[in-house]
């Protein structure tokens, strides 16, 4: 049986209320957002393996590129000629990667309580889970925000009729926000980032 997210929340939360962890599962009330970004060796959550992971704070309308992860992983065998098309790393890449449960420890505490960005955001998040809860004993609790719907629901909003592109190219382009090193975990949670605080706030201010 498949348990509900927010059902499955509440209940890590109870266990882990006196736990070293428990901070993770308050409510967040401040103004930051985490843009995050893994890049795997397949889209299929199941057999993927994570070779990086990418991630950069946004405060208010700013985005705080000097508060970031850019995380290497040791290359894994499963690591291809195929997925090597996709995201361009090669194992020669991953010489100086660090070890998974590092990586683990490293995303926690950066992230804390706060809510993920991403684009598809929630295929990270299974991939980071897939791994965390295993290790820790729960998943990562923290609320989630889509780009491709809040750019949707701002686009649907402003015109009548018709599909909305949802591409990522795209979605830069329309913003007029440049793809910063696509395909690189970091460069894609900052471009995110980017996009995200265009339509939230406008303009968006980079430190």
């Amino acid at each position: 049986m498949i348990i509900p997210r927010t059902i499955r929340r509440f209940k890590e939360r109870r266990e882990f209320r006196d736990s070293p962890y428990a901070p993770l599962f308050e409510p967040y009330k401040g103004d930051e957002v985490v843009s995050l970004d893994c890049e795997t060796t397949s889209l299929d959550v199941k057999k993927g393996e994570i070779l990086s992971i990418g991630a950069v704070r946004i405060r208010g309308r700013r985005v705080i590129t000097s508060e970031r992860l850019d995380i290497k992983l040791k290359p894994p065998a499963s690591l291809t000629g195929d997925s090597i098309k996709i995201h361009k790393i090669r194992a020669s890449d991953l010489v100086d990667g660090i070890e998974l449960d590092d990586a683990l420890e490293q995303v926690l505490e950066f992230v804390g309580n706060r809510p993920i960005l991403g684009y598809y955001v929630n295929y990270d998040i299974r991939m980071l889970d897939k791994y965390i809860r295993p290790k820790y004993g729960f998943g990562l609790p923290n609320k989630a925000i889509e780009l491709s719907h809040v750019y949707h629901d701002i686009i649907k909003w402003k015109t009548v009729g018709g599909d909305v592109d949802l591409r990522f190219d795209t979605i830069s382009k329309k913003l007029d926000i440049p793809i910063i090193q696509r395909h690189t975990a970091l460069g894609d949670a900052i471009t995110v980032a980017l996009m995200y605080v265009r339509l939230k706030f406008g303009a968006p201010l980079a430190d």
